[in-house]
């Protein structure tokens, strides 16, 4: 079903909540990444310019609920609106859930929501308490979806109208793209650390991909198939599901890798066959005939779905395959999504941003999206239909 989209509403004098995720990096009450921040603004934005009380809430960290924490104060965000928005009043709340005046055409930005008790765990007397400063709320934290918490759920519950924000909308747009009817052929690449953690994820995908390329400690469960991986990051007790969906569908595994004896920074690699690995040596990267051969299928593809680097990018002398893999997809004419932490963070350190058709905000709501898992959330948004 669809659901109600906040272009679908007259926003005019309502008390507008909107749910953005401005979970971001804060180091020293500074603001080092402003990704999502950003991200949320055209919805913001929509509501101030269509003349409604705009109020905004959020979670940042991981504070122990109902105790105030400075270091994950929402302030430095609230001090950051008022620069993006210097025509309206903004304003900031830490005092909210006794009801806050608001007038239209202003913005109030709410303190850390996880600093109320029973927000993670969907107090509803917590959520009817939220759902009673609007008349109208609006889902917009794509990175949140997978969270059944007062300020999600249970707003999108107990409110008198919910609908979804344009973030949620253009998360949910791209991603029913890749999983629904992707331009073909399409590749999917997953990389991370561990096959267990991702192992529904690789099956769903495995099952739309044409070609599903592993990198990563993920890949290392597949090496070790029919190989020794020696001291490398691997799951013996995923093996067996590492052959089954090699048996069964179409995934790309290394043919050679860059090892090393030394796992930090300074440590010098050397490229060995995958089933020439000693005992001593760890795998750390794509060696040069897995890129080699890796590169061609990239290009051919008309979509490509990206979660994760192939190797331990953040030591300099092994980002060569993950190097190779972000700038040929940076190059190509594919429709491109990617998605996840550590992805973010090669994008914007290889300032390639603008050449990737779709970034997602997620990390586990991506994930488990692309798993196809229902959201409660979503079901409660369609409700109002």
């Amino acid at each position: 079903m669809p659901i109600i989209k906040i272009t679908d509403l007259n926003l005019s004098n309502k008390r507008v909540l909107i749910r953005s995720d401005l979970n971001v990096p804060i180091q020293n009450k500074k603001i080092i990444s402003y990704a999502r921040i950003n991200a949320s603004l055209p919805t913001i934005k929509l509501a101030l310019k269509n003349n409604a009380k705009v109020i905004v809430a959020s979670h940042l960290g991981r504070p122990k609920e109902g105790f105030y924490d400075s270091e994950l104060s929402l302030f430095p965000i609230f001090k950051y609106f008022q620069e993006i928005f210097k025509k309206y009043k903004v304003y900031f709340c830490k005092n909210y859930l006794n009801g806050i005046e608001t007038k239209s055409g202003e913005l109030t930005i709410l303190e850390n929501v996880r600093f109320n008790k029973g927000e993670k765990n969907n107090n509803k007397h917590l959520s009817k308490t939220y759902a009673n400063l609007c008349d109208i709320f609006v889902m917009d934290a794509f990175g949140s979806l997978h969270r059944n918490e007062s300020s999600t759920y249970g707003l999108s519950k107990y409110s008198k109208i919910a609908c979804s924000g344009l973030l949620l909308e253009s998360e949910l747009t791209a991603l029913k793209k890749i999983i629904k009817k992707p331009i073909r052929p399409m590749i999917t690449i997953v990389g991370g650390a561990k096959v267990s953690t991702k192992f529904n994820l690789l099956k769903s995908l495995a099952k739309i991909s044409d070609t599903l390329i592993v990198g990563g400690g993920i890949a290392n469960t597949f090496i070790a198939i029919d190989n020794n991986v020696g001291k490398s990051l691997y799951e013996p007790n995923f093996i067996h599901q590492a052959k089954l969906l090699r048996d069964n569908y179409n995934i790309f595994i290394p043919i050679d890798s860059k090892v090393s004896t030394t796992f930090n920074e300074n440590s010098i690699g050397i490229t060995k066959k995958v089933s020439d690995i000693d005992m001593n040596e760890e795998i750390m990267d794509f060696g040069e005939n897995t890129i080699t051969k890796m590169l061609p299928i990239l290009q051919q593809a008309k979509t490509i779905l990206w979660n994760g680097p192939i190797g331990v990018f953040e030591f300099k002398n092994f980002r060569k395959g993950t190097t190779a893999l972000a700038q040929t997809i940076a190059n190509s004419n594919a429709f491109s999504v990617a998605g996840g932490g550590d992805t973010l963070s090669v994008i914007e350190i290889l300032n390639i941003t603008s050449k990737i058709s779709y970034i997602s905000t997620g990390g586990g709501s991506f994930l488990k999206f692309l798993e196809q898992e229902e959201f409660p959330i979503i079901k409660l948004l369609e409700r109002f239909i």
